[in-house]
């Protein structure tokens, strides 16, 4: 383990240049994402989710924030890599060196999660969430108008969330390495573990069984995916403590042994 006992003031310095670090990646994802967010915009205005609905600006500067909008989420989206692996250098110096190697390979893992939770919601459970509210609006004789800038909020607000429960397995993964978080914990709290997916997913879907059932099922086998990897990363932790506990006793024999030499050569 590195030996690196930072005062607080220290701690700060450092997390100002991680963050500092952020926001330079963060500017040259703005400028990228500036080139990327108008196609981006017209996919989503045409697609499945979209196709049955008009959507209009009910303000002047409305396109202008759609724009914004869009570019800020591509750009977070693009350095994701690059905030998860300024998390890991921040608390690498607590890390033993092979911990340092195996969570830093986590990061891929990790990004690529974080889209397939995006495109989960996008693809998979907007369209039910847009069809119901589509039909709720017909059998309550409610013509919808809706702007695109509530749209776009609705649908940042769906895919976001959905992209950070994706990492549940990486985290689990990361925190069992690490020894911090043992597997017989999930498997006991399991019940209250599933009652906190299940009401998360009533907060994020639509009052129907369908939406309902396509948002909770996933988050239930997210968690017992979790379950399975804890005891993967665990084992390896146990692994590697057993061989740092032995290479302390014989680094400590040989430093008897070392004592025993020197004392005898003295004499």
């Amino acid at each position: 383990m590195a030996d690196k006992n930072l005062t607080i003031v220290e701690h700060i310095d450092e997390v100002r240049k991680r963050l500092m670090v952020i926001v330079v990646f963060f500017i040259v994802g703005v400028i990228g994402s500036f080139f990327l967010a108008k196609p981006l915009i017209n996919f989503i205005q045409y697609d499945t989710p979209a196709e049955q609905i008009v959507l209009n600006a009910f303000n002047v500067v409305d396109p202008v924030v759609i724009y914004l909008k869009v570019i800020v989420f591509l750009a977070i989206v693009i350095i994701s890599p690059v905030i998860m692996y300024q998390f890991w250098a921040f608390i690498s110096p607590g890390l033993r060196d092979l911990e340092r190697k195996v969570t830093l390979s986590y990061i891929p893992f990790a990004f690529l999660l974080f889209l397939a939770g995006i495109s989960f919601s996008y693809f998979v459970l907007l369209p039910y969430v847009m069809k119901f509210m589509i039909n709720l609006s017909g059998q309550l004789n409610i013509e919808q108008t809706i702007g695109i800038n509530e749209y776009f909020s609705f649908l940042f607000s769906l895919l976001l969330p959905f992209g950070f429960v994706f990492q549940l397995p990486i985290v689990i993964l990361f925190l069992s390495r690490l020894g911090v978080l043992e597997p017989k914990v999930l498997v006991k709290v399991r019940k209250i573990a599933y009652f906190v997916l299940f009401v998360l997913a009533a907060f994020i879907t639509p009052p129907d069984i369908v939406s309902h059932l396509f948002t909770t099922v996933p988050l239930f086998i997210l968690y017992e995916v979790s379950i399975v990897i804890s005891r993967l990363g665990y084992r390896k932790f146990e692994k590697a403590e057993r061989l740092r506990q032995l290479e302390e006793v014989k680094a400590e024999q040989q430093r008897q042994i070392d004592e025993v030499m020197n004392t005898t050569g003295e004499k």
